[in-house]
């Protein structure tokens, strides 16, 4: 009886400790349990980390390259430059000379100039167009302001032809690779048909080539050397004394002049007149010495008649 007391005893306190060492177990497992979600919960939030630093860089290299395409297309900016200048200069002719010379040695060339003299004041005028390299463009403006008495018209504009430029490249790059292709077409084609189709479309592409061509280089010849228009007026300076007996004198001295050139003026049309109406003068010349001489004899036919009466 007592051993089956002892056995029973032995049982339970056996399960007892199973019990508790279960317990421990399972006690010991949850913190590594915990430590591995921890883990595995931070190297996501590490992972998540990388790839959102890594995004942002993506972006920062995108935005710093598109920067840098801005800042290059701001730098070859295409723009068409053109001047308009009217000024009032002393000495013409040496002003004149050293436009033009300034426009040779900016590296520009003269397109155009021409010299009159003004019918109302006598003064002497002219205009002058000129085409100066981009980079020379302001200071030859400044050149050309220092060397007048006044400036009487100073207007600069600009077109933007950038858009147009870009686009026109863009369309010759595709032009010339369908030039291409159709030229690799013409060679394997075996029959006329077949041809003749490419070869009008071919001379089609060609004449766009062309045209597109033209276009930048005018774009391009425009944008590099700009243009400047200058109407360049010869001031009438007179020097004038502080009393009026200086202005008594000029005025007395112009109507002088005015009354000689009067009197040429009447003695030269009066010689053009005679000379030139001789012909006509002779026969009423003539005319009038018969008259005046028919007169006299019927004015002495009739005197002697009353004689012979009386």
């Amino acid at each position: 009886m007592k051993k089956r007391y002892f056995h029973l005893f032995s049982v339970c306190l056996f399960l007892l400790l199973a019990a508790c060492s279960n317990d421990s177990k399972e006690s010991a497992d949850m913190p590594m349990e915990m430590d591995s979600a921890e883990t595995e919960s931070s190297q996501d939030n590490a992972a998540l980390s990388d790839k959102m630093a890594e995004e942002n860089g993506e972006e920062g290299a995108q935005q710093e390259e598109e920067k840098a395409v801005e800042k290059a297309s701001q730098a070859n900016r295409k723009v068409i430059y053109h001047a308009n200048l009217r000024i009032e200069v002393k000495d013409y002719q040496q002003t004149l000379e050293n436009i033009q010379s300034q426009v040779t040695e900016a590296g520009g060339y003269v397109v155009e100039s021409s010299t009159y003299q003004n019918p109302e004041d006598d003064r002497t005028e002219g205009h002058i167009t000129a085409r100066i390299p981009q980079e020379q463009f302001q200071p030859f403006i400044d050149f050309v302001k220092e060397g007048s008495s006044k400036v009487l018209e100073n207007n600069v504009s600009g077109q933007d032809v950038t858009e147009e430029y870009v686009d026109l490249q863009s369309r010759l790059k595709s032009k010339q690779a369908v030039e291409k292709r159709l030229m690799a077409f013409m060679e394997e084609a075996e029959k006329t048909e077949d041809l003749l189709k490419i070869s009008e479309d071919l001379a089609g592409v060609q004449e766009e080539i062309e045209t597109i061509t033209g276009r930048i280089n005018y774009l391009e010849n425009k944008t590099d050397l700009a243009t400047v228009d200058i109407n360049l007026q010869e001031n009438d300076v007179r020097i004038s004394g502080s009393s009026g007996e200086s202005t008594t004198w000029q005025k007395t001295k112009e109507q002088f002049v005015k009354s000689i050139d009067l009197l040429l003026s009447f003695f030269s049309g009066l010689i053009v007149f005679l000379f030139g109406n001789l012909p006509i003068l002779l026969l009423l010349g003539v005319l009038v010495f018969l008259g005046i001489f028919i007169a006299r004899k019927a004015v002495q036919k009739t005197k002697q008649r009353d004689k012979t009466e009386n």
